[in-house]
């Protein structure tokens, strides 16, 4: 554990001896085993549960409704715990809701145009929720699904399995796809995502995590003051409808620069065209080092308030990073405070958006006998 992050970790356990109260807490440098709860239950009667991870000075609260991650908190450079994730405290808000907050996406992340794709020539027409397009997976994606979750430990690691299997033809999809997303608590605080899929019939697939991040704590203000880097020399433009044009455009000279750490809010109302069409970022940076065996660092995002820092690896060749540019004042939060444009901000690794109608993108195509493999991991310091 780097001397940082324990020194962290020190202090949260000193505040929370100290204080006892709301914001400060023992922290752990050990896991503790997962603990399971009713979080509420839909309109049919089926149970949703809420599961809490903490290991290595992190705290993670997921619930099976869509695999969503309902809670993250981290400590801040005086040991001071706040939830970092934007999201609601019932399950209603969550059904009723259209943004996505900490779920698990799929069967593929970000848009696919009008909502079309072929494959092995054949046509397949899927769920069209975003206009003409398909949006992650579609009107009824894997965030609304109840997945089964079973908590695990695993020497000095936490963790959770999260399983669903999507029949054949689910919007408009083929093949039955069987699919696990473990969530890993590490004794170092970080927090990896690994999905994994199967499935009988070639189809496309592209997992990730939609968790809107503000480190200085949710509902507390903006994210223009975070200061982010991103490991990318190229970015994918899109039309009106948010879908790449095909070219791979250089971020050089371009708001889109964020090779040098930079705040976000530092060019986000340049009039760049781009900028205009996405009421603000909402795009796929494509990643300068491709699609890679193991998990690299390709993000860091920081507060320079507080401290906290998220560093970011993944295998995938892309990151969307979204601003919060459709959080309208209308979303209120477990603080008690609304959510405002540019309150939150994501970073979704990922194949790039449209990927099954563009052949020079890598391919999302995954056949029987195939495994589909991709990790993520966060790692938190301040």
């Amino acid at each position: 554990m780097e001397t940082s992050r324990r020194t962290v970790i020190a202090a949260a356990a000193a505040a929370g001896l100290a204080a006892g109260t709301v914001g400060t807490a023992h922290a752990s440098t050990g896991g503790r085993k997962p603990v399971k709860e009713l979080f509420g239950k839909l309109a049919d009667g089926t149970k949703v549960y809420r599961w809490s991870l903490e290991n290595g000075g992190t705290r993670l609260k997921v619930i099976s409704y869509g695999g969503i991650v309902q809670s993250l908190e981290i400590p801040d450079r005086h040991g001071h715990y706040a939830n970092v994730s934007l999201g609601y405290d019932n399950l209603a808000s969550y059904v009723a809701g259209t943004t996505f907050f900490g779920a698990t996406i799929g069967r593929y992340g970000n848009r696919i145009a009008k909502g079309q794709f072929t494959l092995d020539g054949k046509a397949y027409q899927l769920s069209v929720n975003d206009g003409v397009n398909s949006l992650h997976g579609g009107a009824k994606g894997f965030n609304t699904k109840v997945w089964d979750i079973e908590g695990f430990t695993s020497g000095s690691d936490v963790g959770l399995h999260l399983h669903y299997t999507s029949v054949d033809g689910e919007m408009g999809y083929p093949g039955t796809l069987k699919v696990q997303v473990t969530y890993t608590l590490t004794r170092h605080g970080d927090w990896r995502i690994d999905y994994r899929a199967t499935t009988d019939k070639a189809t496309v697939v592209n997992l990730t995590n939609h968790t809107y991040y503000n480190l200085a704590g949710e509902g507390s203000g903006g994210i223009y003051d975070h200061e982010l880097h991103l490991a990318a020399g190229r970015f994918t433009p899109t039309d009106s409808g948010l879908i790449p044009t095909g070219e791979l455009a250089r971020v050089a000279g371009t708001p889109f620069d964020f090779r040098k750490a930079k705040p976000i809010g530092r060019d986000i109302r340049v009039g760049h065209p781009q900028l205009v069409t996405a009421k603000g970022f909402d795009h796929n940076w494509v990643l300068d080092k491709g699609v890679t065996a193991r998990p690299e660092h390709i993000a860091t995002l920081r507060d320079p308030k507080s401290g906290r820092t998220l560093k970011i690896a993944t295998d995938q060749p892309g990151v969307q990073f979204y601003s919060g540019n459709f959080l309208d004042g209308t979303l209120v939060g477990p603080s008690g405070h609304t959510y405002r444009q540019g309150d939150g901000m994501c970073l979704e690794t990922q194949h790039f958006p449209d990927s099954p109608n563009h052949p020079s993108f890598p391919s999302t195509v995954l056949r029987p006998g195939q495994t589909y493999r991709t990790t993520t991991v966060h790692s938190f310091s301040a």
